[in-house]
């Protein structure tokens, strides 16, 4: 299948490692031309040498702060400038500490809102008069769970529902401008991300980080860990042309891991 993705410019936030960077890989490969960013330069430079070399793609960086209202308004123009527009936005970010509701403070629920929904508001705002042009892809990152809540991690628990709805209610808002959004999100993925959480819970039961491990491989009906490829190679297919009748859906891809219907 052609997904016509080949000289499509892309932005692909928090991509300088885990799945930002297989997103940013498989688009890549694609022969789309990517715009990679994170807080850590050094990072961006070794994915850009890397990416560059194994794809011979067009892989530019620049280093942002998706925290910051003017560092994402730069990364827009910065992007838009660079590669020339905008076809494809894909809001990531890394999830939010562990916790529980009594031990979490004011300053983390503000964290966790600025990280993982406003920094979602802010570069969709952004981006729309280069998505509005020609159409685009919007996808959200989120988690698991947005369908059957993680104990232990209440920020994710809430501010991740706050993405679906927005997602849903942007497909209806941005469908008259040929604007697709989706959310998509992954279950356990091989990443630090999830090697963080399985250290947390780890702790939290006082047990072994391995332990965790197999007891949530045995929840899940594919009886492992996915890959960061795997999760990135359904990203892809909503970014593409493929994916046309898609909009304001939120998928799992988690293994079948999550119950809920």
């Amino acid at each position: 299948m052609d997904l016509n993705l080949k000289n499509k410019k892309a932005l692909v936030v928090a991509s300088s490692q885990g799945l930002g960077k297989a997103i940013a890989a498989q688009l890549a490969k694609e022969g789309t031309n990517v715009m990679i960013t994170s807080r850590d330069e050094a990072k961006l430079k070794s994915v850009q040498k890397e990416f560059r070399e194994q794809f011979n793609a067009d892989v530019e960086y620049y280093r942002a702060d998706v925290m910051n209202s003017e560092d994402v308004k730069n990364l827009i123009q910065h992007t838009a400038e660079t590669l020339g527009g905008i076809d494809i936005l894909i809001n990531n970010a890394g999830g939010p500490p562990g916790g529980t509701f009594e031990n979490l403070t004011d300053e983390d629920w503000e964290k966790a809102f600025q990280l993982n929904l406003l920094s979602h508001v802010r570069l969709i705002r952004e981006a729309l008069p280069e998505l509005k042009k020609n159409g685009g892809r919007i996808i959200n990152i989120a988690s698991s769970s947005i369908k059957q809540p993680i104990p232990g991690l209440l920020l994710s628990n809430t501010f991740r529902l706050g993405i679906v709805g927005l997602t849903k209610t942007l497909s209806e808002e941005l469908a008259a401008y040929n604007i697709l959004i989706n959310t998509v999100a992954p279950g356990r993925i091989a990443t630090d991300r999830v090697d963080y959480l399985d250290q947390h819970n780890a702790d939290r039961q006082n047990i072994t980080k391995e332990e965790v491990a197999e007891r949530a491989k045995s929840k899940i009906p594919l009886g492992r860990y996915g890959t960061p490829e795997e999760f990135a190679n359904v990203v892809t297919f909503l970014a593409s042309e493929a994916s046309s009748y898609v909009t304001g859906s939120s998928i799992l891809v988690d293994g079948g891991m999550v119950k809920a219907l």
